[in-house]
């Protein structure tokens, strides 16, 4: 074996090491977070940098709009903070939704890594916070002021010391004071982690610097997805989504061009801003569109600058993808958890019988709250709290196979245990099951949605804050496929809510969440009939739908009649 052969394998030894510190690093961040959505939901990302402010690796654990972001919002901070005025025990931190992921919500923090007095990488790493103020977690807000605290790139720490002033102000404008500052402070832990078993690899293997290994990863990685992409059709192609939106309905226009080892997509024709937080910053909408271009044209290459170089994006200023500051955003991910189901739709004309059908997308997150100024008030003192737990709609159908069902694609966070949410929450969830006929029909069937049941232990109303799609316009099928059912939020007294904004929920009634389903692939009337009846077994297709969606006729003892069935597939 050659020298440069031997070099090439010691390269990929020390890339795979790398990413187990990075995943280490998130590890850690997950364990000591304070928030459910941290440490229940893994909503957070982690990777190491380069001086240049390039990601070399990033952590298994995490979402892409999280990770996306992230690996985009280093360079922020190196134009404020450059790397030659960095020095041991500096942290840096901003929420800045047009510099950081998208929203307030988030912090992302940023720790220089020094090896012998020398700067050797940078970690960075993201957490979605409980609270920050304002408005809450509702698209309610008219502007960015509505919707929080902002804090702008600035010390964490300085020298291995917190900055006092900045935990003080934070404290003093969130609802949940010590979720937050936890979780502050396992996001400076998280780096600190991660600095830890990079030295430690650097000590093993010699190193140090990076700059080769990051060179090697960089060049490898761009060197795989441009073959990648250049084996790809050449050429355009355009697809069009509309969704509910809130005080108008939304359309969303792309346009992706594969040419030299590059994909572009461009959102010339969609909609303008809304009035409301449902904006979506376009650091955000790169992150979405790239991860959707990524997993169906290289999900197996590592993400990292060389890979995310290949995926480019443009839009219109004062688009929804676009949005500008002083934009409201807090609920970003409306728009850009729906930029893959985009991607899909123009992929799938150069690849046909590859991409899934259009999924619930948006998440169908449960924010929950109650106290003064948020729900009305009652004789005796009840609980004052914010919550946010994870839950989702069904996915698209795939070419060959079901969609998932109750599963949060894109986003890749985990459903957060509904006991979790009980125990430190007045609230109680009475039922959580999958939704009956809710996936879309089609020879693969799109996945179910979820009916969750919740109230209140105590005497007394709490408030939603609502941030739902498919409601209206449910998501379509490919080929032939049905559409997903509509989601529906109402109360079991019979009042219809709307599906973006905060309301509040009476005492002693229940909120019924039904969220939507995926929507199918095919022609229906090709779908194994036993496969029919095993769904209709399981509860997840009546047997009504499964007559009028699928032609199958289903038998008293459960069976498939199989010459009704045949009369009714022929007519």
């Amino acid at each position: 074996m050659t020298d440069a052969n031997m070099e090439r394998i010691r390269y990929q030894v020390m890339w795979d090491r790398l990413i187990s510190v990075v995943e280490e690093q998130a590890q850690t961040l997950v364990r000591t977070a304070f928030s459910t959505s941290s440490r229940e939901a893994g909503d957070i990302s982690a990777g190491v940098f380069n001086l240049k402010g390039q990601m070399l690796a990033q952590a298994v654990t995490g979402t892409p709009g999280h990770i996306n972001t992230m690996a985009r919002a280093v360079i922020h901070f190196l134009d404020v903070f450059p790397v030659d005025g960095m020095r041991e025990g500096d942290v840096y931190i901003t929420n800045d939704p047009w510099k950081g992921t998208g929203h307030l919500h988030d912090f992302t923090v940023v720790t220089p890594a020094f090896r012998n007095g020398r700067m050797v990488a940078m970690f960075a790493c993201t957490s979605h916070v409980v609270d920050i103020g304002g408005v809450g977690m509702s698209p309610d807000g008219r502007q960015v002021y509505h919707e929080g605290l902002y804090v702008p790139i600035m010390p964490l720490a300085t020298g291995g010391v917190m900055n006092e002033w900045f935990l003080n102000m934070v404290r003093a404008n969130v609802r949940e004071p010590v979720q937050v500052e936890g979780d502050i402070y396992a996001l400076a832990a998280c780096n600190e982690t991660g600095t830890k078993r990079l030295l430690a690899m650097m000590e093993e293997y010699d190193l140090d610097d990076l700059d080769a290994l990051g060179g090697h990863i960089i060049e490898q990685s761009k060197t795989a997805i441009t073959a990648a992409i250049n084996k790809l059709p050449q050429g355009s192609w355009s697809h069009s989504m509309r969704i509910d939106g809130m005080e108008a309905p939304i359309d969303f226009v792309a346009k992706l061009t594969i040419s030299n080892g590059v994909i572009h997509v461009d959102y010339e024709g969609t909609s303008g801003t809304s009035d409301f937080g449902i904006n979506c910053p376009m650091c955000y909408t790169e992150a979405y569109t790239a991860f959707g271009v990524k997993c169906v044209v290289a999900p197996e290459i590592p993400n990292n600058a060389g890979t995310l170089d290949a995926v480019t994006v443009s839009a219109p200023e004062n688009t929804i993808v676009n949005a500008p500051h002083p934009c409201a955003v807090v609920a970003r991910s409306t728009i850009g958890h729906m930029l893959p189901d985009i991607v899909f739709g123009c992929l799938h004309q150069a690849m046909p019988d590859v991409v899934p059908s259009e999924g619930t997308s948006n998440l169908w997150n449960l924010k929950l709250g109650a106290g003064h100024g948020i729900t009305a008030r009652t004789e005796h003192e009840t609980s004052s709290f914010m919550m946010m737990t994870f839950h989702s709609g069904g996915a698209g159908a795939r070419p060959k196979q079901d969609g998932l069902s109750a599963t949060p694609f894109p986003s890749g966070v985990r459903n957060v245990p509904v006991e979790i949410s009980e125990a430190i929450t007045p609230m109680v969830i009475w039922r959580k099951d999958l939704r009956e006929d809710s996936g879309g029909a089609g020879a693969q069937r799109g996945g179910l949605g979820q009916v969750m049941e919740i109230t209140s232990r105590e005497d007394a109303p709490f408030g939603i804050l609502a941030s739902f799609e498919r409601v209206v316009h449910p998501a379509r099928g490919r080929d032939g496929g049905g559409s997903g059912a509509n989601g529906r939020l109402h109360l079991e007294s019979g009042t219809e809510l709307r599906s973006k904004g905060f309301q509040t929920i009476p005492t002693g009634d229940r909120l019924i969440v039904e969220m939507p389903g995926g929507g199918g692939y095919g022609d229906p009337m090709t779908r194994d009939p036993q496969e029919v009846a095993t769904d209709v077994r399981l509860g997840l297709v009546s047997a009504a739908a499964a007559a009028a969606d699928y032609g199958v006729v289903m038998a008293d003892d459960g069976s498939v009649d199989m010459s009704a069935t045949e009369a009714r597939r022929g007519a």
